[in-house]
C-alpha cells in the first residue's frame, strides 16, 4: 500500500519525507485556508518537494469551471493529479481530463455506485471517505470492501485511496482489503510507528546495558 499524507503542511511533508514513508500527498481548500497560503503558490511548493503523486484540488463546480482549473492545475508540475468532486459536471471533467492526458482523483465519494461511476468516467484514484461514514453510524470500510470487489471483477484502472483517515486501523484494515493507496494525517503516520510494547522494550534493552558499565565498543 501506498501512504500519501494529507496535509498542506510543508514541514509535516518533509519530515515524512525524511523517514521515507510518504509516496505522495493529497490537498484541498480546507488544509491550504489552514496554512494561511495561497492556493495555486502552495500545490506548486507541495508539488515541487515531493517526488510522487500530488493531489490539487478544483474549487469550481460547473464543469467550465472545473476544466480550467484543472489544467492549471495539471501545469504547475508533472506530478499534479487534478482532484474533482464526485458530481455529475465533476465525472463528466473527469472524462474530459483523461482525454487531455491529466489524471484526476475523485473525492467525497460515499457509496459503491458513486465508485463505480467514477471508474467508468476514467479516474486514477477513487477517494472513499471512512472517516466521515463512521461519524453518521455507518462502516466506512465496508464501503472500501465493496469498491475494491468492484474493481477487481473489472477492467478500471482506478486506485482505490482510502480518504478520511482518523486512525491507524483504517489504514491497516484498508490494506487488507486490497486498497492500493492511503491517504492521512501526519499524526497517523506517527501513530503507525508507535506501540507501548515497542517502548518498554527498548528501554530495557538499553537499560540492562547500561548496567553493564560498557560502551558499544567493549
Amino acid at each position: 500500500m501506498e501512504l500519501f499524507l494529507d496535509t498542506a503542511d510543508v514541514s509535516e511533508i518533509e519530515q515524512g519525507l525524511e523517514w521515507g514513508m510518504v509516496d505522495g500527498v493529497t490537498t484541498n481548500p480546507t488544509l491550504i485556508a489552514k496554512q494561511g497560503k495561497s492556493y495555486l503558490p502552495t500545490v506548486k511548493e507541495i508539488a515541487e518537494l515531493v517526488p510522487g503523486p500530488v493531489s490539487g484540488e478544483v474549487l469550481a463546480t460547473d464543469y467550465d469551471g472545473m476544466m480550467e482549473q484543472g489544467r492549471r492545475l495539471a501545469e504547475l508540475a508533472d506530478n499534479v493529479v487534478v482532484k474533482v468532486p464526485l458530481l455529475p459536471e465533476g465525472l463528466r471533467a473527469v472524462k474530459a481530463l483523461k482525454d487531455e492526458g491529466i489524471p484526476s482523483n475523485v473525492t467525497l465519494c460515499f457509496s459503491s455506485g458513486q465508485a463505480l461511476l467514477a471508474a467508468k468516467a476514467g479516474a486514477a484514484y477513487i477517494s472513499p471517505f471512512v472517516g466521515r461514514l463512521d461519524d453518521i453510524g455507518h462502516e466506512g470500510m465496508e464501503l472500501i470492501n465493496e469498491i475494491v470487489e468492484i474493481y477487481s471483477g473489472s477492467a478500471y484502472d482506478t486506485k482505490v485511496l482510502v480518504a478520511s483517515v482518523r486512525n491507524p486501523m483504517h489504514v491497516v484494515q484498508g490494506a487488507m482489503l486490497g486498497a492500493e493507496v492511503a491517504t492521512i494525517p501526519f499524526k497517523t503516520l506517527q501513530q503507525l510507528y508507535r506501540h507501548p510494547l515497542t517502548d518498554i522494550g527498548l528501554d530495557r534493552f538499553l537499560s540492562d546495558w547500561a548496567a553493564t558499565g560498557k560502551t558499544f565498543d567493549d
